[in-house]
């Protein structure tokens, strides 16, 4: 039996050393044979060199250097394209996730024969009470408008078997949500409480969060778009009725609407309306990128402990 472990680098070099010792001494429990995949993701930092560092004591290390910075989704699909294992476990390296949660996973895969995936999700949000409550009003819109049982609040850290991770790669989309895919791929999977530790500082601010909402809902949902028909009916039938209203006061008071209701209007509809357009760019954009057919990633080296491609 084989295990691959997969993990991602992005400003990793101040964890990797911890993260690979602990890593290395959770899988020894469970299995001799092993591997870890590390995605250099572009970092910025010296985390390619610390990683070929530590490759001289952990010949199991293999790391996969993209050519520049791809996002975090695609250098982890890229990872689970390279395993080999008859298990997959993914963790992110930068400590949040406890590389032992390999061995609690492990106990609950191996409990049921007919479970496939172990994956975590915090027992509490971290951040601000408006992070928290942003956050759960979120996953409950995003549960509504796509239709998906979407895990809210899981971590990066899950334990699949071989056969999970070769229908998640099927999925050819460029733009993709990862966790989206989690979720599409089906098979029998489990959720169980975790305690998620948090850095100082973190690399999503709120202009980022917003974006990635606006790709999680774009990428795994088409309802907007109907949506939109529905927006555009509404109003419609509103202005049907405002006209109704205005030849009904025009005929019976001979009176007429100011131009600061006119004015109002105008801004409002005009509104919906870039908004609709909006929308819709959105979905137009996602198709020029696909019908493109560029590639997930570009991968400049792979390093291994005896040679070098």
């Amino acid at each position: 039996m084989k295990i691959s472990v997969v993990s991602t680098l992005y400003y990793s070099k101040p964890y990797l050393k911890e993260f690979c010792e602990r890593l290395v001494k959770a899988v020894s429990k469970i299995t001799d044979h092993y591997e870890l995949i590390l995605i250099n993701d572009g970092s910025p930092d010296d985390s390619l060199a610390t990683a070929i560092e530590l490759q001289k004591g952990y010949p199991q290390i293999i790391i996969v250097d993209l050519a520049r910075n791809f996002g975090h989704h695609r250098a982890i699909m890229t990872g689970l394209q390279m395993t080999t294992g008859d298990y997959v476990f993914l963790i992110d390296s930068d400590l949040e996730e406890a590389p032992e949660l390999i061995n609690d996973y492990w106990t609950v895969l191996t409990s049921d024969e007919k479970l496939d995936v172990v994956f975590g999700v915090q027992t509490s949000r971290k951040g601000g009470w408006f992070e928290r409550l942003s956050g759960k009003l979120f996953y409950k819109f995003f549960a509504t408008i796509t239709s998906l049982d979407y895990p809210a609040d899981s971590i990066t850290a899950r334990l699949m078997t071989q056969g999970y991770v070769r229908s998640v790669i099927s999925f050819r989309e460029k733009e993709l949500d990862i966790w989206g895919v989690f979720v599409l791929a089906g098979y029998n999977q489990k959720a169980i409480p975790v305690t998620k530790l948090s850095k100082e500082s973190s690399s999503y601010s709120l202009q980022k969060k917003i974006r990635v909402a606006i790709e999680m809902i774009t990428t795994l949902s088409h309802r907007p778009l109907y949506l939109t028909f529905f927006i555009g009916l509404l109003f419609l039938l509103l202005s049907v009725i405002s006209i109704c209203v205005i030849v009904y006061e025009k005929v019976m008071y001979n009176t007429t609407e100011g131009w600061a209701s006119i004015l109002a209007a105008i801004w409002f509809v005009s509104g919906v309306i870039l908004f609709v357009l909006g929308i819709f760019g959105v979905y137009l954009s996602k198709m020029f990128l696909e019908i493109k057919n560029r590639p997930l990633t570009i991968v400049k080296n792979i390093y291994r402990h005896t040679e070098k491609k």
